[in-house]
C-alpha cells in the first residue's frame, strides 16, 4: 500500500483552531471528550463544571437525551431536504415553534445556521425592506462600539470589536457606530441594569443629522453585550433607541443570539426589556448546541413589505443550502419543548437573585474593578497587567479549567453564562474557583 494513502496520525497538526492561540494550545493543549448535564469530563474523566453553557449555548444542559432521540429519529426520516422550492414538514413546524414564542406580530421566521448568518440575513431584509417600499437611498447601517454580530462581513462591519475587524482590511461601507454604554463611573459594580447611560442613544440623533434619516436602514443592537464582556443597557436606554428608530423610520435589530431562549429569564431579552424590535436574530440555544442552527424573526410588516411588495417569482435573494436542515429542525423543536416543560427560562428568574449575590461577592477579590449582571449572566472585569492586556484573564481561565471549572474570557472580563439547569450549589462552585484563581493570578 502507498504510504501517502495511509490514514494520517490523530494528533493536533491539522486542525486550525478558530478563535485561539494555537501555538500555546498544541503546546499545551486542554481537552474535553465527554459531556452530561452541567459537566464537561476531560479524556481521562476528570470533571469540568460548565460555567459557560459551552459557548452560551447549552441552555438545557448537556447530553439531553430528548434531543439526541429526536436527532436520530429525524435522520432515519429524512437525513436532508433542500429548502429552495421545496419544503419539508418539520421545518415549517420549528418556524412556527419560535413563532409562539417570540413577541406579538412578530411571526415569521427565516432560518440560518449561525448567529454569523442570522446577523447578515438580518441586515440584508433590512436593506431588502426598505428597497420594496421605494427607499432605495436606505442603505446605511448602524451599530455600536464592541457590538458583537459574528464573523460574517455584514455582522463584522456593523460589530464594534476592533480586533475582529484590524486583521482585514476594509469592510462594508456606508457604516457607522453608536458608542457603548461601558465604563461610566457611576455604573461601577452595579446590579441588574444600571442607572445612567441612557442618554448616550441620543448618539442615533447626531448620525440623523449627519447623514441624513433618508440614508439609514437600521440599527443593529445586543440587548445585553455578551462576548464583549457582559454591558447591560442602562434604564431606558433602549426604551430611547428604539423611540428614535420608530422617529425617523429606521428598523431596529436585536441580536439575540446569546439573550435568547431564557438567558435573561424570559423567552428572549427583548421581553425581559420590554422593548421590541423590528427583527430579531437567534442562534445557539435554539437546538441546545447539538446541531448548528440559527434564525431570523421579523415583524408581519416587515415580511409582507418584502414579499408581498415583490414582482411575481422568488421575493428574497437569499438563503444557504442548510437553511431549515431537518436534523437542526428536529433538534430545535425537541429544545424548544424542554424549554417549555421544564420552564428554563423561570429556573433562571428563580436563581437569578441567587446569582447576581455570588457574581457581587468576588468585588473582594484582588485586581476586580468592576462586575456585571443580568439574567445569569455575569461579568467580572480585572484590571490589566500593565504592558499585557487579556494576560491576567487567561492566566485565571487556564487556573479555573484546572481545578474543574470552565468560564471564558474576552480581553480581561470573566463573562459567565452556565446551563439554565444550574442550581446553587455549582454556582458556589463557579464563583469559589474563580475567587481562588484570581486570588492566585494577581
Amino acid at each position: 500500500m502507498n504510504e501517502s494513502s495511509l490514514p494520517r496520525p490523530n494528533n493536533l497538526d491539522a486542525y486550525w483552531m478558530p478563535f485561539s492561540d494555537n501555538r500555546y494550545f498544541k503546546a499545551n493543549p486542554r481537552m474535553v471528550g465527554r459531556a452530561e448535564g452541567m459537566s464537561y469530563f476531560t479524556p481521562e474523566g476528570r470533571e469540568i463544571l460548565d460555567g459557560t453553557a459551552g459557548l452560551w449555548c447549552c441552555n438545557a444542559g448537556h447530553g439531553r437525551r430528548e434531543i439526541k432521540e429526536a436527532i436520530q429519529k429525524q435522520a432515519a426520516i429524512l437525513d436532508y431536504a433542500p429548502t429552495f422550492q421545496l419544503g419539508h414538514p418539520i421545518a415549517f413546524e420549528a418556524a412556527a415553534r419560535i413563532a409562539e414564542m417570540t413577541p406579538e406580530g412578530m411571526d415569521k421566521v427565516f432560518f440560518t445556521n449561525s448567529g454569523s448568518e442570522s446577523a447578515d440575513t438580518a441586515l440584508k431584509i433590512a436593506l431588502a425592506y426598505h428597497k420594496a417600499r421605494g427607499e432605495s437611498s436606505r442603505v446605511r447601517l448602524i451599530g455600536r462600539e464592541r457590538g458583537y454580530h459574528g464573523v460574517g462581513f455584514g455582522g463584522m462591519s456593523v460589530g464594534g470589536i476592533g480586533g475582529n475587524r484590524k486583521q482585514f482590511g476594509a469592510l462594508l461601507p456606508y457604516v457607522d457606530h453608536l458608542p457603548h454604554t461601558h465604563g461610566l463611573a457611576a455604573n461601577l459594580f452595579a446590579k441588574g441594569q444600571p442607572e445612567q447611560g441612557a442618554h448616550l442613544a441620543d448618539a442615533l440623533e447626531n448620525m440623523v443629522a449627519l447623514h441624513g434619516a433618508e440614508t439609514i436602514a437600521a440599527v443593529m443592537v445586543e440587548p445585553v453585550a455578551g462576548s464583549t464582556g457582559v454591558l447591560v443597557p442602562p434604564k431606558g436606554y433602549l426604551e430611547r433607541l428604539r423611540a428614535i428608530c420608530d422617529k425617523y423610520g429606521i428598523l431596529l435589530i436585536f441580536d439575540e443570539v446569546i439573550t435568547g431562549f431564557g438567558r435573561l429569564g424570559t423567552n428572549f431579552g427583548a421581553e425581559r426589556l420590554g422593548v421590541t424590535p423590528d427583527i430579531m436574530t437567534m442562534a445557539k440555544g435554539l437546538t441546545n448546541a447539538a446541531v448548528p442552527m440559527g434564525a431570523v424573526a421579523v415583524k408581519n410588516g416587515v415580511f409582507d413589505a418584502v414579499v408581498e411588495g415583490a414582482p411575481a417569482g422568488i421575493e428574497l435573494f437569499h438563503g444557504y443550502t442548510y437553511s431549515g436542515h431537518p436534523l437542526a429542525a428536529a433538534a430545535a423543536i425537541a429544545t424548544l419543548e424542554l424549554h417549555r416543560a421544564e420552564d428554563l427560562p423561570g429556573r433562571a428568574l428563580a436563581l437569578e437573585p441567587y446569582w447576581q449575590e455570588a457574581a457581587h461577592s468576588l468585588k473582594a477579590a484582588p485586581n476586580v474593578v468592576d462586575i456585571r449582571d443580568f439574567g445569569l449572566i455575569a461579568g467580572i472585569e480585572l484590571a490589566p497587567r500593565p504592558g499585557a492586556a487579556g494576560a491576567r484573564a487567561t492566566e485565571v481561565f487556564r487556573r479555573c479549567f484546572d481545578e474543574g471549572v470552565l468560564i471564558r474570557v474576552t480581553g480581561d472580563i470573566i463573562a459567565l453564562s452556565p446551563p439554565l439547569i444550574c442550581e446553587k450549589p455549582h454556582v458556589d462552585r463557579i464563583m469559589g474557583t474563580i475567587d481562588q484563581a484570581i486570588r492566585a493570578a494577581a
